[in-house]
């Protein structure tokens, strides 16, 4: 009762501690703004096809109104799917039961419900966890029935051997297949690798470390596995479809500081690096990853794990790809800020995300807590924050090249009032990569400069050819129209004014 009682003190505070208006608040024009839905925590458990419809439907229009615009959605939990395959069982975090169907494809629904809100639906996966500590029975056809050779059992779980190619050959199948049958725009893994420690229990892969003759450490040996594991996923995905992006979500700790490592951040706590062996910065150096979100859920001023210190650490030593900060939307809102006790500290991470130019964007964990607008987030996100709408961060080192400019651009009557409409330029050949993807309608006053990186002047970003005009808009306005791809790239604009 008194944390609960704590929470409501610091919701009534938070209410008279906001900006005064969104007009205080600088809104990027490009930003990641995503959100994680999970299935492993069995929330969509018991629910039959329409009743998790009208779940993901709800939750999808509630992020919609604070302007979200990408969804990474999990849909492999333990070597299973949450989409129709031919590969592996069906999840019983979806159907109740290991192997049973559930009589429609979630992935498929999530796909296009996603992008009918112009959002993006990143798929995401757990690659070696094959079975958790509450799956008691698993399907005939799971890979750990048909090949228990090339799995480990450890903590009550058990995982994909890291070390066996086969089971790296294995995974990326998987992948395969899913970016090459969904219209996903990423592919998404988290931050569970070698797996976490468990009350001093030892990972058995003694056998396997002996029997590759590798003169690395064991230590450096598992995270080439890893490595290994990774650059494959990067060129399966960028062999499928180039305009996939292939993401991670790191524990927020790479390393803590050291006398041995000097270079790691100033916390206390379990480390990517040495401790699940995923080394994150080699992946981002070396380009294997497309984007990267650490997993920074800790509050400002966390004694071992502070959250500023964090994200000052992660903008130093990965910025060589776009770099999103992962956000506890729960953690957040229980925590003072420091520096004014009157609210909680989600205005002064979001100030100190944008602070700096190497962050691109945040992800909220998680979906449903944002959904439901706990400690007033969302609410807040929508009048303050994410007032505007953003456009996803472009990535030039898959793709610079902007897409043709439409014409044609004009305002013509309809029975259901004034319609903006505009063309597309013909082609001689398809191009996925560079074909028109979404389009962006900007608006101006009469006398307004035509400035395209204002992003208050966003009125749309949507798939259609055409603009619905206000029916209460009135006085000269300009009107622009510009393109963007897959990647987001974006075109020359085209105007189009319009009389009073």
């Amino acid at each position: 009762m008194k944390k609960i009682h704590t929470l409501f003190l610091l919701l009534i505070m938070f209410a008279v501690s906001l900006p005064s208006s969104a007009a205080d608040i600088d809104s990027p024009k490009r930003e990641f703004r995503g959100a994680w839905i999970q299935a492993v925590n069995g929330q969509f458990m018991g629910m039959n096809e329409q009743e998790m419809k009208n779940y993901l439907t709800t939750m999808l229009d509630e992020l919609k109104k604070a302007n979200i615009n990408a969804i990474i959605f999990q849909v492999r939990v333990e070597g299973d799917a949450l989409y129709t395959s031919s590969h592996e069982p069906w999840s019983r975090y979806i159907s109740g039961k290991q192997g049973t169907s559930p009589g429609w494809d979630p992935l498929a629904f999530m796909v296009d419900a996603a992008h009918a809100r112009n959002m993006e639906l990143h798929a995401w996966i757990n690659p070696y966890r094959a079975r958790t500590k509450g799956t008691r029975e698993v399907a005939a056809t799971h890979q750990s029935v048909v090949h228990p050779e090339r799995f480990i059992e450890y903590a009550g779980q058990i995982y994909f051997n890291p070390s066996l190619q086969e089971n790296r050959d294995y995974i990326c199948m998987i992948v395969r297949d899913i970016v090459s049958r969904y219209d996903v725009d990423g592919l998404h893994i988290d931050d569970y690798f070698y797996p976490y420690p468990s009350g001093g229990l030892q990972f058995s892969d003694d056998v396997d470390y002996a029997r590759s003759g590798s003169a690395l450490s064991k230590g450096d040996w598992r995270r080439e596995n890893v490595n290994l594991l990774i650059k494959q996923l990067h060129k399966t995905v960028r062999s499928v479809k180039p305009w996939v992006k292939f993401g991670v979500s790191p524990f927020g700790i790479y390393r803590n500081a050291s006398e041995t490592v000097p270079d790691g951040s100033n916390t206390r706590g379990l480390q990517s690096y040495d401790d699940l062996y995923a080394d994150v910065l080699l992946w981002i150096d070396k380009g294997w990853v497309d984007y990267c979100i650490p997993q920074i859920y800790w509050e400002i001023g966390h004694k071992a794990a502070d959250y500023e210190t964090l994200v000052e650490w992660w903008v130093k030593h990965a910025s060589n790809r776009p770099l999103y900060i992962g956000q506890d939307v729960n953690r957040t809102v229980r925590a003072a800020d420091l520096q004014n006790s009157k609210r909680h500290q989600m205005p002064r991470k979001m100030e100190l995300q944008r602070s700096f130019p190497a962050i691109q964007g945040s992800c909220l964990w998680d979906a449903a807590s944002a959904a439901k607008n706990v400690g007033r987030y969302r609410e807040v996100l929508t009048q303050y924050y994410h007032c505007n709408p953003a456009l996803m961060p472009s990535a030039p080192f898959i793709d610079k090249k902007a897409p043709k400019k439409v014409k044609g651009v004009r305002v013509i009557d309809s029975p259901e009032g004034e319609i903006l409409v505009w063309l597309t330029r013909d082609k001689k050949k398809k191009d996925p990569m560079n074909d028109p993807w979404r389009y962006v309608v900007y608006c101006f006053a009469d006398g307004e400069k035509v400035d395209l990186n204002k992003t208050e002047n966003i009125v749309a970003v949507t798939s259609s050819k055409f603009y619905r005009l206000p029916s209460n808009a009135c006085g000269k306005r300009t009107y622009v129209v510009t393109v963007l791809d897959r990647l987001q790239n974006e075109s020359k604009g085209v105007k189009c004014k319009v009389k009073e």
